[in-house]
């Protein structure tokens, strides 16, 4: 069973750790670097005054952990993290519904994302939930497109 709830700033190690074992397998990989990997103690406590983090937890162990905010008429989800071992199992899907969730309780009907471009079996992912791709952007310095935004209309109900 998936347990979810909103952090708190006396979780910021875990969410921490979360992110860095989730996003270890893209260091090296992506390029350019997942800012993932910058990520310190503060700047996940930062992200909580900006917005929320949820974490998720099988058997009172964490394992996985999501950040969203409110950005004028949307939500922005960002640092999706599921830990290797614990995917396929539903944790990140519980995540994004939850801040869907969140969102249509804000009153907010669309929810934003960004994917890295070397990353299309992310993005099919996300598509298949309903997401559409809405730009193409590159990092600074590239010329290429390396990352996507996606967005999802949600139900009005």
């Amino acid at each position: 069973m998936i347990l979810l709830r909103r952090a708190t700033a006396s979780d910021a190690p875990v969410i921490l750790e979360l992110l860095r074992r989730a996003f270890q397998e893209y260091d090296g990989v992506l390029d350019p670097p997942s800012g993932v990997h910058k990520e310190t103690l503060d700047s996940v406590r930062e992200k909580m005054e900006m917005g929320a983090w949820t974490l998720a937890f099988e058997h009172e162990t964490p394992v996985g952990c999501v950040w969203h905010e409110t950005r004028g008429e949307c939500v922005y989800l960002g640092r999706l993290a599921v830990l290797p071992e614990a995917r396929g199992r539903g944790i990140g899907r519980a995540l994004m519904d939850e801040v869907e969730t969140q969102a249509r309780a804000e009153k907010i009907y669309r929810v934003q994302l960004g994917v890295r471009a070397a990353l299309p079996e992310l993005r099919a992912t996300y598509e298949r939930r309903g997401y559409r791709v809405t730009a193409a952007q590159a990092h600074a310095g590239y010329r290429e497109p390396t990352y996507f935004t996606l967005e999802k209309e949600l139900p009005r109900t």
